[in-house]
């Protein structure tokens, strides 16, 4: 957790084991978790929960882990102009929602998608009357989970990577009558600054959440996936970066971190070599930037293994099989 109170975490694998993940996120600090419920470049999802689920779930609860994210499958496109994709997403994320109550999940993360050049008019309409689909095919089960959906670096024709665009998304969820709180967003700081936002000064982070507050309302962010990024500012590429290793560097992610009007934010790391032992080490970078206090810089072998898309989902045009 931050100093000032707000959830701080990290996408960490589970391919040691449930438990396993849950007490390594809690011996690196992280008081918040996002994970993959299954393969996430796989349409085909395991036939029953997992046997450590209840066991995991108690260790989250033992650690005070929340909330617990889960990221849907790389596959889902709800903008998908492809009838076959967009059915499949449909289903997919249906899916996933419900799985997520089941692990006491607080939120599911989605990619907005792409809208494969039929236009983003046409693909935000596919968009909310798919979500309004996803939650009528959801029902019930997936109570108390919110849908949070993930600004785009503007690669291809993916959607969202303006926050025009979010406003127009969150427009028309509401047109399609999809009930406020169990829908929000998530800002990657990576996603912003390929999409052009000078997020790299506290001045610039300022200019960026003032023109989300005014254009979707602060009300709607639920999550920050906190990343720096090896990108060049309005590249529309997508590359993540150790904490202050990168191009945006400390002052705009410690002002992430700190922004005061930022208080119902859960902030996630997606950066480089989770699996080699980096998680501690950005984790601590980030509870440093947001205290204002200076990082060291990374010795070489944080750069030998490049895994930078290891927890990074991919835009939605990278996706095998976005449509």
């Amino acid at each position: 957790m931050l100093a000032n109170g707000r959830p701080l975490g990290a996408h960490l694998p589970l391919g040691a084991g449930m438990v396993r993940a849950a007490d390594r996120a809690a011996k690196i600090g992280a008081t918040a978790l996002q994970i993959f419920s299954d393969n996430p470049t796989s349409w085909r999802r395991r036939a029953a929960l997992p046997p450590e689920l209840t066991p995991f779930r108690e260790r989250l609860a033992h650690h005070g882990i929340a909330p617990l994210v889960i990221h849907a499958p790389y596959l889902v496109n709800l903008a998908a102009p492809d009838a076959s994709v967009y059915e499949r997403s449909l289903d997919l994320l249906a899916g996933e929602l419900t799985v997520a109550a089941a692990y006491g999940a607080a939120i599911v993360n989605v990619h907005i998608g792409s809208h494969r050049g039929e236009g983003t008019e046409a693909g935000i309409s596919r968009l909310a009357s798919g979500l309004r689909r996803v939650f009528d095919l959801a029902g019930d089960a997936s109570e108390g989970v919110t849908l949070v959906l993930e600004n785009g670096s503007g690669g291809g024709f993916g959607l969202g990577s303006t926050i025009g665009e979010l406003a127009a998304i969150d427009a028309a969820l509401s047109g399609v009558g999809l009930p406020r709180e169990r829908t929000g967003f998530c800002l990657d700081t990576a996603h912003l600054w390929g999409a052009g936002y000078r997020i790299d000064t506290a001045a610039g982070v300022d200019d960026m959440v003032d023109e989300f507050g005014a254009a979707v309302g602060l009300e709607r962010l639920r999550l920050v996936h906190l990343n720096d990024s090896r990108s060049e500012p309005g590249s529309r590429a997508d590359r993540h970066e150790h904490l202050g290793a990168g191009r945006i560097g400390a002052a705009g992610l410690g002002r992430m971190l700190s922004h005061p009007a930022l208080d119902g934010v859960a902030y996630v790391l997606e950066t480089p070599g989770m699996e080699e032992g980096w998680d501690v080490v950005n984790l601590a970078r980030a509870r440093d930037m947001a205290a204002g206090r200076e990082v060291d810089t990374l010795p070489p072998e944080a750069f030998a293994t490049r895994r930078a898309r290891s927890a990074a989902p991919p835009e939605p045009d990278d996706a095998p099989g976005a449509g």
